[in-house]
C-alpha cells in the first residue's frame, strides 16, 4: 500500500516515519509513504506562495486552487495504482474503525493536509476527495490528522502487527461495538490492586467469559451509545457486584 502526503511542512513527518511499527512496516515494504511539498508546485518566485486572501474578505489566508490541483494530479501520475484522494478537514466524515478498515483495502491513498483557513472550495469541486475529520475540533494543520489516519490504517495491513489477533480484539474492530476488556501483566499485586483470579487459573473458557462480560460492562459505563439495543446489555449492577477485581 502507498500513501502520498501533500503538505506545506513535510519535515513534520520525519520523526514519525522512523519510529515503532510504522518504521518496521516501511522497512519490510509493507507500506510506502511519500511526502510532497506543495510549494514545489507554486509559482517560481522567491517565496513560492501557495496562499492568498479570501474573496469577500475575512480573516486568514486560503490555500490556492491552482498549485493544489496541479500537485495532486502530478503526484497521482507518479504511480500507476489507482489512488483515493483524501482531504483532512473538520467538516469531513468522522474517522472510525470501519472507515480505517475500508482504507486498508486500498492500493494507494493521496492525503491532502490543509493549513491556514483551509483550501479554496474549488479544490474540493475539481478533485472530489473524500473529506475526513478525526474529531469535532480544529488543528493548526492536517499533518497530525494525517498521522492518525495512517496509523489507524497501517496497523490493519497484513504482517504489520506481530499477532493478527490484536486487530480482532481491539475496540471497534471488525464491526465490534463494545470496548476492549481490561488487561493485566506482572506484578500480580501492586499497591493493593491485584490481578483478577480468573486470569490466573488457566481456564480459557472462564477467561473468555470474563473478558466478554468486562467488555460489556466497560461499554455500558463509558460508551453506552455504542450498544444497539437493550438486549445487548447485561445488568450493570450485577456485573459491578460480581466482576469487579478484588484485592487479595
Amino acid at each position: 500500500m502507498r500513501f502520498d502526503i501533500i503538505t506545506l511542512f513535510p519535515s513534520i513527518f520525519d520523526g514519525y516515519l522512523t519510529q515503532g511499527l510504522l518504521a518496521k512496516a516501511i522497512q519490510r515494504d509493507l507500506v510506502q509513504i511519500e511526502q510532497h511539498n506543495l510549494r514545489d508546485w507554486a509559482p517560481e518566485t522567491p517565496h513560492r506562495p501557495v496562499d492568498d486572501k479570501p474573496f469577500g474578505g475575512g480573516p486568514g489566508m486560503l490555500i490556492q486552487v491552482e498549485p493544489t490541483v496541479n500537485c495532486v494530479e502530478a503526484v497521482e501520475a507518479m504511480d500507476s495504482r489507482p489512488a483515493r484522494r483524501v482531504l483532512l478537514t473538520p467538516q469531513g466524515k468522522t474517522l472510525n474503525q470501519p472507515t480505517a478498515e475500508n482504507f486498508a483495502t486500498s492500493e494507494r491513498v493521496i492525503v491532502l493536509c490543509g493549513r491556514y483557513e483551509g483550501f479554496d472550495q474549488r479544490v474540493v469541486d475539481i478533485l472530489q476527495p473524500e473529506e475526513i475529520s478525526i474529531g469535532d475540533f480544529v488543528l493548526n494543520g492536517g499533518e497530525v490528522a494525517a498521522m492518525v489516519l495512517i496509523d489507524a490504517v497501517v496497523r490493519l495491513l497484513p504482517g504489520v502487527l506481530g499477532d493478527e489477533q490484536s486487530n480482532i480484539d481491539d475496540s471497534f474492530s471488525r464491526g465490534n461495538r463494545i470496548l476492549e476488556f481490561p488487561q493485566y501483566t506482572r506484578p500480580r499485586e501492586f499497591r493493593g490492586h491485584s490481578v483478577p483470579d480468573v486470569l490466573l487459573g488457566g481456564d480459557h473458557g472462564a477467561i473468555a467469559k470474563w473478558r466478554a462480560e468486562q467488555s460489556q460492562l466497560r461499554t455500558m459505563e463509558r460508551r453506552s451509545d455504542l450498544l444497539a439495543n437493550e438486549n445487548e446489555t447485561l445488568d450493570k449492577q450485577d456485573l459491578t457486584n460480581t466482576l469487579t477485581p478484588k484485592s487479595e
